[in-house]
């Protein structure tokens, strides 16, 4: 179980009990005659019993930080990004170990909202969006994303061919916003993507230049990459410049 689920569970425990002393309390003064002063104490012992209920209930949030919670959700990406963040290609689970805080809250959040993973040719957008509405709240969403930055990069042997050189001149467009050294660029909203996964990068400018992604009306950063996509040729292009992303060092 985990421990937002203790606890709640405990906190249900507590009031049940409240509520259990009150009924006989409540029984006895109807049923005798007491004075003012039996019923004010009647009254202040119930207080301090909820008072008490009530701050056990809650005692576990203030000694649980935020990184102590940010790995405890992150158990729910592991089956698929695995316990480093380095992702499954076999489920398209991306590399995600080290991403910025802010780009990964900010994906998360698009697909809470349904930005993104509701088309059904988005299958792995559509694997991924229940996982994002498993967060409990916006905080769990905040520091899951702070654990997955805090995680050491991983990088991977390139899958895809391509030709770097070829890359490096359509990658001058992508610099604009992404950087010379695909660092990223936070105010753009255009996250690292030195890196990355080369089949990752190249899947997802395929979506990009089909639609599946950056089309949604609430996507001001997807709808920003569209026409980036869609100014790639053709295949060669696409692993062109995923080859040059593939030899960059933010």
């Amino acid at each position: 179980m985990r421990v937002q689920d203790r606890y709640r569970l405990f906190s249900l425990i507590s009031t049940a009990s409240i509520r259990a002393l009150g009924n006989p309390l409540r029984f006895t003064m109807r049923k005798t005659p007491t004075s003012g002063s039996l019923q004010s104490s009647s009254c202040a012992f119930l207080l301090l019993v909820l008072a008490c209920g009530l701050q056990l209930s809650g005692c576990g949030w203030g000694s649980t930080d935020a990184a102590t919670r940010g790995k405890e959700v992150f158990q729910t990406c592991v089956p698929c990004h695995g316990t480093d963040g380095s992702g499954n290609h076999s489920v398209g689970a991306p590399n995600i170990a080290g991403m910025k805080e802010w780009y990964v809250e900010e994906e998360l959040d698009k697909f809470r909202a349904g930005v993104r993973g509701m088309q059904f040719s988005d299958m792995e957008g559509m694997r991924m969006r229940p996982m994002a509405l498993s967060l409990d709240s916006e905080d769990d969403v905040k520091a899951v994303a702070h654990y997955v930055e805090s995680m050491p990069q991983i990088r991977h042997a390139a899958t895809l061919p391509g030709d770097p050189q070829a890359g490096q001149t359509i990658f001058a467009t992508c610099a604009a916003c992404h950087g010379d050294n695909g660092a990223g660029n936070e105010d753009l909203k255009a996250p690292r993507i030195a890196g990355v996964d080369d089949w990752y990068l190249a899947t997802e400018l395929r979506k990009f230049r089909s639609g599946v992604r950056g089309a949604h009306p609430k996507d001001a950063g997807g709808r920003m990459m569209r026409p980036m996509a869609r100014g790639l040729a053709n295949e060669d292009a696409i692993r062109n410049v995923v080859a040059y992303v593939g030899t960059l060092k933010p």
